[in-house]
């Protein structure tokens, strides 16, 4: 059969058009006022996936 992908994990990651895999940053929901102003710059910043992670969540979405 085909593989379905794992939905709640397609609404949390977006998948560039290069291949890349960019992710949001934990810990940005709510207790913000006690992070540092440049905590929460660096956070906003989309962080990119590699490596084993990134062939697991491949596998995950059925991509490739």
């Amino acid at each position: 059969m085909k593989q379905k992908s794992k939905k709640s994990l397609t609404r949390r990651i977006k998948i560039t058009k290069t291949g890349k895999i960019m992710r949001r940053t934990q810990n940005m929901r709510h207790i913000r006022r006690h992070k540092s102003k440049a905590q929460i710059r660096r956070m906003k910043a989309p962080k990119f996936l590699n490596g084993a992670l990134k062939k697991k969540i491949m596998q995950l979405l059925g991509v490739r």
